[in-house]
């Protein structure tokens, strides 16, 4: 960041939107996406599913099912367990979770 922190943003929707501008890129694969392909999340590295853009601002996106189906919240706590399993936390002054206001499912609210 600006001031010398160092921040991640966890983007939880399943539109994968929330990383666009800070990565100037299209949305951002998933980890759900890429474990899904890899065969499981253990099979990812946390090098496979964080990128780093504007000011060295590291994101992730988790992923779920489309809106309407499934349960989000699950996507999302498979996901954080994943990142602390990687060490994505480790040397984060800020870490921002882009959760949808309606994924009670999981218990994150």
């Amino acid at each position: 960041g600006e001031m010398g922190l160092r921040i991640l943003i966890v983007g939880c929707d399943p539109k994968a939107d929330s990383t666009r501008l800070i990565l100037h890129a299209k949305a951002q694969d998933t980890i759900l996406s890429l474990a899904a392909s890899a065969g499981s999340v253990e099979d990812l590295e946390i090098e496979d599913v964080m990128k780093v853009g504007y000011r060295d601002i590291r994101c992730l996106k988790s992923g779920g099912p489309k809106p309407g189906v499934g349960c989000a919240g699950r996507g999302v706590i498979t996901s954080i367990n994943f990142l602390e399993k990687n060490g994505a936390n480790e040397d984060i002054n800020y870490v921002s979770y882009d959760v949808l206001g309606d994924v009670v499912c999981g218990g994150l609210i």
